[in-house]
């Protein structure tokens, strides 16, 4: 296996890549540009390894430590790109930041990063050199909650002046009961509310009396300050969801469905793109209910009219001419629309779609959206559409009730599904859940064993898929280079950055470039992972 490390381009923010998730089920016999690529990532683990078994990641975090956050800005390039801000004023007060949990949680990281840099802020590298450090918090699951708690109390511990921001927000009493020293507490997306507690307790700076003040700091455009690498970015199209399932708490941290209109939308995916991002990685709570509270209003974005509509959204992007890639999905009827697209190659062939469950009496209880739909009908409808197609999803096991029965009926469904890469949780109350109250739950012993068996079966079919790429060409975008071993860590269009798998390339030159598209053979594939030679 070959050995990673990390390579600071840029506007990259360089973190310990999580072991990937799955493999592709897609091989093309020519590249296209839909034969895309994948992120870094650690080799894949034996199955052994009790601590990441079967080499899954269920959960799409990104969390960034405090160092992370303000490599973002000290390491931008001098000119006027999406993350242009990186003079740091040396006179100017200095703001920690650590942010965790999942990509939407990043990107409310990022607009706030870009609010303080506006004002004249600087990011701290560390606690110490910090005025006073913010904490975006997640609350998604009871080790998310407990995780950011901790690290509340760390930065409490090493810096003393803290405000807390973020999913776990919504439990303010909780946090000022454990952490009482906290500045002040905001819920999710509270942009305007941390940002003026911010400026309470650390005044903004004077720019007219400040000699150092660097005004390139006016030259931040709409798309932000960016905590991803350069050459890829999270663009989330809404806010919040209007399903109510039984074990999730998202309603109640973020709200209902909000969605940006299409034209704001646009404006940052054409200024990411200006940027030099090459890759689009499309969020929300649901994607496919995009413009649904809006009722599809029409806007307008480059002299034409557009409606703030999933499908209307899709075929724009693809007008860009880079990749764009779909997350959180669910799978109404009308995603087959935007399937169309992917077979005419005009959006990446990838679906990220919770699936969570496979039976029709545990998905009712759980109370998901379209639960009595026949997805493997769909997914077979979908790769007929376009059989370059790869599926993404997250199953919980172990919840409220599911019996052997059920749990079989999920291993024969995963089994027919084939599914491209996979995830699993093993069910956990959650504070505030309806779940909670649900009889029969499965002890701990039951559920893990669930969990092992379930990881072991996808671990198999995603050995299978991996070895029909060998002998494949594809193309693949490069996220990092180990220039001591000549290697290239990549992905291809059917991985999505720090979940999915890796495309490894061998003997790759000086002129190999992160952010790089490259046309390469595949050559060995292990169950999560492929290898492949580059010709130049």
């Amino acid at each position: 296996m070959p050995k990673t490390s990390t390579e600071s381009l840029n506007t990259t923010i360089t973190t310990p890549q999580p072991a990937s998730t799955l493999t592709a089920s897609m091989s093309k016999d020519t590249a296209t540009i839909f034969n895309p690529a994948k992120p870094p990532a650690t080799p894949a683990q034996s199955s052994t390894d009790s601590s990441e078994p079967y080499h899954h990641k269920a959960n799409h975090n990104q969390n960034r430590s405090i160092e992370q956050s303000s490599n973002v800005v000290s390491s931008t390039s001098n000119k006027t790109t999406a993350a242009t801000a990186n003079a740091p004023v040396s006179t100017a007060p200095k703001i920690g930041f650590v942010s965790l949990g999942c990509p939407k949680a990043l990107v409310d990281s990022e607009r706030i990063i870009t609010e303080l840099s506006r004002d004249g802020y600087q990011v701290a590298s560390d606690y110490e050199g910090a005025d006073l450090v913010v904490v975006n918090t997640c609350g998604f699951i009871e080790s998310a909650v407990q995780e950011s708690l901790d690290a509340i109390g760390e930065a409490i511990s090493k810096n003393g002046k803290v405000i807390v921001t973020g999913c776990l927000g919504k439990e303010a009493d909780k946090i000022r009961a454990m952490h009482p020293a906290v500045l002040a507490v905001t819920g999710a997306h509270a942009y305007d509310e941390v940002i003026t507690a911010v400026a309470q307790h650390v005044p903004k700076p004077n720019r007219s009396l400040d000699a150092n003040y660097d005004p390139k700091i006016n030259l931040i455009n709409e798309a932000g300050i960016k905590l991803t690498p350069s050459h890829y970015a999270y663009l989330k199209i809404s806010e919040g969801c209007n399903h109510r399932c039984t074990f999730c708490i998202i309603p109640s941290l973020r709200g209902d469905l909000v969605s940006r209109p299409i034209d704001n939308v646009m404006n940052e995916a054409m200024a990411l793109k200006n940027a030099g991002v090459k890759e689009l990685l499309i969020i929300s709570q649901d994607t496919s209910a995009y413009g649904l509270d809006l009722k599809y209003k029409t806007s307008f974005w480059n002299g034409m009219p557009l409606k703030s509509k999933f499908y209307d959204l899709c075929q724009a992007l693809n007008d860009l001419g880079i990749w764009v890639r779909l997350h959180y999905v669910y799978p109404y009827p009308h995603v087959d629309k935007v399937v169309e697209l992917m077979g005419e190659k005009k959006l990446l062939p990838y679906l990220d779609i919770p699936f969570q469950h496979a039976s029709h009496r545990i998905l009712k209880a759980m109370k998901r959206p379209a639960h009595s739909e026949n997805t493997l009908a769909r997914i077979k409808a979908w790769r007929e559409i376009c059989p370059d197609i790869v599926i993404r999803s997250t199953f919980v096991v172990g919840f409220p009730g599911e019996t052997e029965e059920d749990f079989q009926c999920l291993l024969d469904w995963l089994v027919e599904a084939r599914l491209d890469r996979v995830g699993a949780f093993t069910y956990s109350e959650v504070e505030g859940a309806v779940a909670n109250d649900l009889p029969d739950h499965v002890p701990e012993a039951v559920k893990q064993e669930r969990y092992e068996r379930f990881m072991a079966l996808q671990q198999d079919i995603s050995a299978q898929k991996l070895q029909e790429k060998i002998g494949k060409t594809l193309m693949v975008l490069v996220d990092e280079i180990d220039s001591e071993e000549g290697i290239a860590i990549c992905r291809s269009y059917a991985d999505a950055p720090e979940i999915d798998g890796h495309v490894y390339v061998d003997d790759i030159n000086a002129q190999v470039k992160v952010g790089q598209f490259l046309t390469v053979t595949i050559d060995d594939a292990s169950e999560y992972d492929l290898f492949a030679s580059y010709k130049g």
